[in-house]
């Protein structure tokens, strides 16, 4: 609707500033690719106060370098290990095999705890089922609802309780690094936070609980809701499921009955991450980011003065039919062209590229591995996706399901 009245990009006064909005794809891509010599991310202070002050959204220079650092490590490390990736296939073994004998099932509720007991445990070693891990996932509940919520802090505000369980999150992470330390296990486990103590002279124990928070919230509520997003689609549009099963049960054929998918298997998944891009061009968990300009720039025609907020609008380039044929249409054989990822930034760009993207895939595909041979789903009719300003479903995403054959399929 403002493109339609306005253009591409317009001048427009947001979180308290002048701000320029851009859905120009070229002029988002300058912007991603000039952070730090042009622009700075510039998040709103509402959201300083309930990230934390070294968060790597909202710190930028050497320090955003260094603590990226070790996020990227940790998810490249893990995107290779078979512990990790056992886990997580066997993780979502356990929860589809929860499904047996129901109707319907609440999926957005589930995958949220597959997600988050899949970080805890790579990150912190605790077990899905320990009280600890059960505490971070209310706390983590809360913490999210208040951050798409209205900034109103007063008592009893959703801002104010997610302000409260970020508190307690950072608490329950002190905890455990002290206990790590009392009792010198560090260096045993061999998860993120052992990694992060051995660098404790480098980092402050703020920084390292600050790094396991982001990792810990970057794996649980984006890459649940794209997971969500995927079966949405998938439920509306039958060709896709059929061929995506096909995908899945020619990978499974060629394995011995039991055998764990590994990252041969991954490499296999073509359509799997066409199904993955394709649902994040349609449904933009990220629909846009913060960022400011530290000098006067000029860009083809545009003027953007110092000191002005820039508003790089992902998700507009994502639905323009100048871009993309039919872009309402959720349609993976697009990612066939390669000009389509050209048009295309699902995980955002520049120095700020989400580093979790490769891990986030893999643990997606091996999750739609199983869910696909397993069952069939029904998504409710008056059930979808809305920006809250991030992405809910109407109804949480009840699906009716039922499974593809009498035998559960490993």
């Amino acid at each position: 609707m403002y493109v339609c009245r306005y253009g591409k990009v317009f001048k427009s006064h947001l979180f308290g500033s002048p701000a320029i909005v851009s859905c120009d794809h070229e002029l988002n891509m300058f912007i991603l690719q000039n952070e730090e010599r042009l622009f700075e991310a510039s998040y709103p202070k509402a959201m300083h106060d309930i990230l934390g002050k070294f968060s790597l959204l909202v710190i930028s220079g050497d320090l955003h370098r260094k603590l990226r650092n070790f996020v990227v490590t940790f998810n490249t490390v893990s995107k290779s290990s078979p512990r990790f990736l056992n886990f997580a296939e066997n993780l979502a073994i356990t929860m589809l095999e929860s499904w047996k004998g129901c109707k319907e099932i609440d999926f957005l509720k589930d995958i949220r705890k597959f997600t988050l007991s899949l970080m805890v445990k790579s990150v912190l070693s605790i077990e899905p089922e320990e009280p600890r891990a059960l505490k971070i996932l209310d706390d983590f509940r809360t913490y999210m609802k208040g951050f798409v919520s209205l900034p109103l802090n007063f008592p009893g505000s959703s801002y104010s309780k997610a302000v409260k369980a970020r508190t307690r999150l950072a608490s329950t992470m002190k905890g455990i690094i002290n206990e790590r330390e009392k009792e010198k296990v560090g260096l045993i486990t061999g998860d993120f936070l052992d990694v992060i103590l051995s660098k404790r002279g480098i980092l402050t124990d703020g920084q390292i609980v600050s790094v396991a928070l982001d990792i810990l919230l970057g794996g649980y509520e984006t890459t649940s809701i794209l997971i969500a997003l995927i079966v949405y689609f998938l439920g509306h549009v039958p060709k896709a499921f059929q061929t995506l099963k096909e995908e899945h049960d020619a990978i499974r054929k060629s394995k011995q009955a039991g055998e764990p998918l590994d990252m041969e298997d991954y490499r296999k998944m073509e359509f799997t991450k066409n199904v993955i891009y394709e649902s994040m061009r349609c449904g933009n968990v990220v629909k846009f980011l913060h960022r400011k300009a530290i000098q006067d720039v000029k860009y083809k025609e545009y003027f953007i003065p110092s000191g002005w907020k820039v508003i790089p609008v992902l998700s507009g380039p994502h639905l323009d039919p100048s871009l993309h044929e039919s872009p309402l249409k959720f349609n993976p054989w697009r990612w066939k062209n390669q000009e389509t990822r050209k048009t295309v930034m699902p995980f955002g760009g520049g120095p700020r590229l989400c580093p979790g993207a490769e891990l986030a895939k893999v643990e997606i595909a091996f999750f739609l591995h199983h869910l696909v041979l397993n069952y069939r789903w029904k998504v409710k009719e008056d059930d979808f996706p809305v920006a809250y300003p991030y992405v809910e479903f109407r109804r949480g995403l009840l699906l009716e399901v039922e499974p593809a054959q009498e035998e559960f399929r490993k």
